[in-house]
């Protein structure tokens, strides 16, 4: 599992900073299970497969100026079958408009399931 935190870092590079939707599908089979779930909140559904999180990046996206890209604040790290990478999401160069963690769930080298932890606005 030599390469596992690299696919935690293909999610938010490759997958959600590509304002492409093609692209994004084509790039889910390659970092996700097909019956990925995403969790964009403890209190809400889980997100389920590749059509269904595309159309969440493209609705966010859509709301966001188009230089908002997501960099990653320090590489991702594995532990056996769980990874974590901590982000931040804005113009680069500018104070973020938001951070947090995203923590993934591996099976058969793919991510399986995904927890996005939102920190909470500064004042």
């Amino acid at each position: 599992m030599e390469n596992a935190a690299q696919l935690l870092e293909d999610s938010l590079l490759v997958i959600w900073n590509d304002r492409n939707a093609e692209r994004r599908l084509q790039a889910m089979q390659n970092v996700y299970a097909t019956d990925i779930h995403f969790y964009e909140a403890d209190h809400g559904p889980a997100i389920v497969g590749y059509q269904q999180i595309n159309d969440v990046i493209s609705n966010l996206q859509a709301q966001w100026p188009t230089e908002f890209q997501f960099e990653i604040t320090r590489p991702a790290s594995a532990n056996h079958l769980v990874q974590h990478v901590a982000w931040n999401l804005g113009i680069p160069g500018q104070t973020p408009a938001a951070t947090g963690m995203d923590v993934a769930i591996i099976e058969d080298g793919k991510i399986k399931s995904l927890h996005l932890f939102l920190d909470a606005p500064k004042p």
